[in-house]
């Protein structure tokens, strides 16, 4: 069922311009997408949404925008050259690639959806009065599954540490994994890949250089520290926030945008006193966890997943995940960072990386927290939770994506009743007047109710109806999306009611 859904979603995507597959006409590129006219909107709302809710309200938050081509030693010092990689297996039989740890999860997410359906089916029948953490503790079935659930979780999380790549293969057989698309338990053994895209830099074969793709935002941040902290004349604990693209060559790139060659990330690295760290990372899981549900999604929608393998530079790491159709997955992740990328930059460039803390007339390496979201998982997440397909008294069926106003790609639509009357030009004069404050659009082309179900498609959130009566007292229909309800109203209210709602400010201060 929930996989009919996010088909349905991928397809809603495609139908209302919010995403396209990229090079289509030439048939395609894997894992590679492009954003569309409603989606390249409502993609920039979330990072102003992001941007600002870190350089306006923080003032010791500043941002930059890096170079996607760095030069190759950061990638070395920072461990990616060695440590990037991916552990993969191959179906022989079907000649398709999967990474062991992604099926592994899914094994466990499988054993997790089991307990999950008892639960379910025992409160359907006791109602009321049903005690869920008795039913856990009590019931054969439940008891079963979380036991395969926590072995095969101690034996994952003990393999991921190495990685030991024949552990990892042994746990797939073990477990009787089965290749989705064979159905075959045909397994090669595992092996690690390099996820970073490599090109030259040059004008000619001798004197060029290999260069990467950077496979994340951070380094950009971690080598212009100096830069930032002394041009900005910036006191510790301080922040470097940066929005940008990044690219890794995902052999499993699935699931639509969730997982892409191409991608954006929204990163803030704040550096901080050692010794501090831990105090900062609980702040900052809470920061932007109340970042997150502001968005009114509801709380039971989002969950905290602390890491089994820590990456080589983190003493603390936890990821926030979304319940999309396809399960609780990541869309952000905090991590303690120690100082392990300032000293690892210091220790390759032969600069020293230092701040000189003047209250204790004493210099140090920072420590880091890390706040990484990916921009397109983000938005991904929110069409998931917004797309409604809603049962009508009337007996229809209508389309809507209930999307946070401040975040819709388009705030007002704007409709003559008919083409004749005056009625366009009053319509287009509303238009010029509010097009400043917020993205409206004009729409004449079929009947009122064909219209109104367009912008629902596309997550409208205001309509307005100019009719006759317009004409005579300067006061319109507002239509609003999630209730349907219409009310009159004066012409001159429109930018005062509309622009309370949608604009990112009203966000923002929900935050305070």
């Amino acid at each position: 069922m929930a996989e009919d859904v996010f088909k349905k979603i991928v397809s809603h995507c495609k139908e209302y311009g919010f995403v396209f597959p990229s090079s289509e006409i030439y048939d395609g590129l894997g894992a590679v997408y492009d954003y569309a006219q409603n989606g390249v909107e409502m993609k920039n709302n979330i990072k102003q949404y992001w941007w600002q809710s870190m350089v306006l309200l923080h003032d010791n938050i500043v941002g930059i925008d890096s170079s996607i081509f760095m030069h190759p030693t950061i990638w070395k010092a920072s461990g990616h050259v060695d440590a990037f990689n991916d552990p993969l297996i191959d179906n022989r039989d079907s000649k398709k690639r999967y990474r062991a740890d992604v099926l592994i999860e899914e094994q466990m997410a499988k054993y997790e959806d089991k307990i999950a359906k008892e639960i379910a089916k025992a409160q359907k029948k006791f109602g009321d009065s049903f005690d869920e953490a008795q039913f856990r503790q009590t019931n054969a079935r439940v008891l079963e599954n979380q036991k395969k659930y926590d072995d095969l979780h101690a034996r994952y999380h003990e393999a991921m540490q190495g990685p030991d790549l024949e552990a990892l293969k042994q746990i797939i057989i073990d477990e009787e994994i089965v290749c989705p698309i064979s159905g075959t338990k045909n397994w090669t053994d595992v092996r690690q890949f390099n996820l970073m895209f490599a090109t030259e830099m040059g004008a000619s074969a001798e004197g060029s250089m290999k260069v990467y793709l950077r496979p994340e935002t951070a380094q950009g941040i971690f080598v212009n520290y100096l830069n930032v902290q002394k041009t900005g004349r910036m006191k510790i604990p301080f922040g470097i926030a940066q929005i940008g693209k990044a690219f890794r060559n995902e052999i499993v790139a699935r699931q639509f945008i969730f997982r892409m060659r191409e991608f954006e990330q929204m990163e803030m690295q704040f550096f901080i006193k050692p010794g501090t760290e831990l105090d900062w990372f609980a702040k900052w899981k809470e920061t932007r966890m109340k970042w997150h549900q502001n968005l009114g999604f509801g709380a039971e929608n989002y969950r905290f997943h602390d890491h089994d393998k820590l990456a080589h530079y983190a003493n603390a790491a936890t990821d926030i995940e979304f319940r999309m159709p396809f399960g609780f997955k990541e869309v952000e992740g905090i991590h303690s960072r120690t100082n392990f990328d300032l000293s690892q930059h210091a220790k390759f460039s032969g600069k020293k990386i230092e701040y000189f803390d003047p209250e204790e007339n004493t210099s140090y390496t920072p420590y880091v927290i890390e706040t990484s979201i990916g921009v397109d998982r983000m938005f991904l997440s929110i069409m998931c939770h917004s797309y409604e397909e809603e049962q009508l008294e009337n007996g229809e069926t209508r389309t809507v994506l209930h999307l946070p106003a401040a975040l819709a790609p388009v705030k007002l639509a704007i409709f003559p009743l008919t083409k004749k009357d005056g009625l366009p030009e009053k319509a287009r004069e509303i238009q010029d007047q509010l097009k400043f404050h917020f993205n409206c659009k004009y729409e004449e082309k079929d009947q009122i109710g064909k219209r109104y179900r367009r912008q629902d498609a596309i997550g409208t959130p205001f309509c307005v109806t100019v009719d006759h009566q317009t004409l005579e007292d300067n006061t319109v229909t507002l239509r609003y999306r999630d209730s349907m309800e219409q009310k009159r109203v004066a012409i001159s209210e429109l930018q005062g009611i509309i622009e309370d709602q949608v604009s990112i400010t009203s966000l923002l201060k929900k935050l305070q």
